[in-house]
């Protein structure tokens, strides 16, 4: 009921603006600043194709539109346009060259303030610092916007494509964002939903810290040092989305506890020659110090190493993954046992070379990735020259022989004889988010 009234309310307000808001075509001729102070609440300002310059205020529930024949230049310093007011609406024009001092937070689009009810869409943003960064904000929509970054500047010195900073209940989606720092950076943030947003050349596609209750659904990310780097945050639900090209992570799993990944695809994870080096390779998961996950349903092919568990990453399930064509499929340093599948099932090992008598589709004989000498190459990787040599030969005949000398490590008792099929991304565009109230209403969510 609490909920309904609220609703209600904010509704009879978005009305009560409507029935005095006025539609206007601003003169060209004029500062769009002084326009812009002049305009009553809740008006709707048409802004003619054009080149206009100055670091915009909007401090009033105003909508500011235009087309992409209209380009704001902020001409190298601040915040491209400051937003101080709730209900406002940017839609459809270009913002570029604002302020690159990162310790300022300089932003192509700042909020300022308690807000509520920001609507940001088909915006063109291109410039040094952050494309926009918003902080404290609630019940809002970040809709179809493409974030560009600066090449000529290092990735450390770039800002990040839509900063989230203390926010709640808000929809981010349909976004482009490439050659900024991290793609989407969340931090200190409840119940928000990343969804079908595309994230190319950047360091993170998707960067998480100290946040939980939040959905990270369908989104695509390529080109990229990690696709999605999720940290000290619980109660994720991480589905549908999509990595490939990434040079050292697909997921980095960082002190993660109580998520659900699933139905996620990894491909193509390897770090380049010119950056290697000792224990640098790339990771299609890379779970550290996280634990009571559920890892499930997820492709993970052609990573150097599928999946690699450390510093007591443990209470994860672990089933109907499929880690295909992997050199490493795991990599897990412990002294517990894992077991790998639930219910009588298990994951697809593209290196399994059991059998299947009974045809039932799972393996007669229980898959275990890694053996003791496994863990000592990890422990000391200057081993590796002596991989081939006949005492290592005899050392693993030796733990087949006798499984009581075998090292703990994770055990799959019923691997899958085939692949099972994943809902991906590419299939699940329309899923509804958990937003709240009148949230909900008018949220027409794009395809690409």
């Amino acid at each position: 009921m609490h909920l309904y009234i609220q609703s209600l309310f904010i509704c009879l307000l978005l009305l009560a603006f409507d029935a005095h808001a006025a539609k206007i075509v601003l003169d060209k001729n004029l500062s769009l600043q002084v326009q812009i102070t002049q305009a009553s609440a809740g008006d709707h300002l048409i802004i003619p194709d054009g080149q206009y310059s100055g670091n915009l205020l909007i401090d009033k529930p105003l909508t500011l539109s235009g087309s992409k024949q209209v380009t704001l230049d902020a001409q190298g310093k601040g915040n491209g346009i400051l937003i101080t007011a709730s209900n406002v609406t940017l839609d459809g024009f270009r913002v570029v060259n604002w302020g690159d001092d990162l310790t300022e937070q300089n932003a192509g689009i700042y909020t300022e303030g308690q807000l509520t009810h920001l609507t940001l869409k088909n915006m063109f943003l291109a410039g040094d610092g952050f494309g926009m960064w918003l902080q404290n904000v609630q019940h809002s929509q970040i809709l179809a916007n493409t974030v560009e970054g600066n090449t000529q500047l290092r990735s450390a010195d770039r800002g990040n494509g839509i900063q989230l900073t203390n926010v709640k209940h808000n929809l981010v989606a349909n976004n482009d964002i490439s050659k900024v720092r991290d793609g989407l950076y969340v931090i200190n943030s409840q119940d928000n939903v990343l969804e079908n947003n595309t994230l190319h050349e950047l360091r993170y596609g998707i960067h998480y810290m100290y946040s939980y209750d939040n959905q990270i659904i369908n989104n695509h990310a390529y080109s990229t040092r990690a696709g999605y780097a999720m940290m000290n945050s619980r109660n994720l639900e991480i589905t549908g989305n999509t990595t490939k090209n990434s040079e050292d992570y697909g997921f980095l799993l960082n002190y993660i506890i109580q998520s659900n990944i699933s139905n996620n695809i990894i491909k193509d994870v390897w770090t380049k020659p010119e950056n290697k080096v000792l224990g640098r390779d790339g990771k299609g998961f890379f779970v550290y110090n996280s634990g009571y996950n559920t890892i499930s349903h997820n492709i993970v092919e052609r990573a150097e190493i599928g999946i690699h568990l450390t510093a007591g990453s443990e209470k994860t399930q672990v089933y109907g993954n499929s880690f295909i064509d992997n050199p490493v499929q795991v990599k897990y340093v412990s002294n517990k046992k894992q077991e790998w599948s639930r219910e009588g099932s298990g994951n697809y090992w593209s290196n399994y070379l059991g059998w299947d008598m009974d045809n039932d589709l799972k393996g007669d004989v229980p898959f275990e990735p890694n053996d003791g000498i496994d863990q000592l190459l990890w422990q000391y990787p200057e081993m590796k020259i002596l991989m081939s040599s006949p005492a290592i030969l005899v050392l693993r005949w030796v733990q087949r022989q006798f499984p009581v000398l075998k090292a703990p490590g994770v055990k799959d008792s019923f691997p899958l004889m085939q692949a099972p099929e994943i809902l991906d991304g590419e299939s699940n565009n329309n899923t509804v988010s958990k937003l709240e109230g009148n949230d909900k209403l008018n949220v027409i969510v794009m395809n690409k």
